[in-house]
């Protein structure tokens, strides 16, 4: 009984602190900032259905522009796709906007 007791110490410990990982982006390995401004519309669109929060945007996208909604901005039209308006679901999480 004195030597199962550590044993099942120790297993406990590895499960509880196995439990505080992030595993939503763990298989995701195309994580990597893409420099410029947007070129691959099929990636973006895929990045923007999961939701992200805008932290996780400006991660992904440093040189494109998050213009939110308590934002003040020039009217200039960029064809260039380097300042996106997002739409905010309640969480603040950006499920959708455009480009303009």
């Amino acid at each position: 009984m004195r030597k199962a007791m550590p044993a099942l110490f120790l297993l406990a410990a590895c499960v509880a602190t196995g439990a505080c990982h992030d595993m939503t982006h763990a298989n995701n390995a195309d994580t990597k900032p893409v420099a410029g401004f947007v070129t691959d519309m099929a990636g973006f669109e895929a990045f923007i259905a999961t939701h992200p929060t805008p932290a996780q945007f400006h991660a992904r996208y440093p040189d494109v522009q998050l213009v939110m909604p308590d934002t003040m901005t020039t009217m200039e039209m960029r064809s260039n796709n380097s300042r996106y308006f997002p739409e905010l679901d309640k969480d603040g999480r950006i499920t959708g906007g455009g480009f303009r």
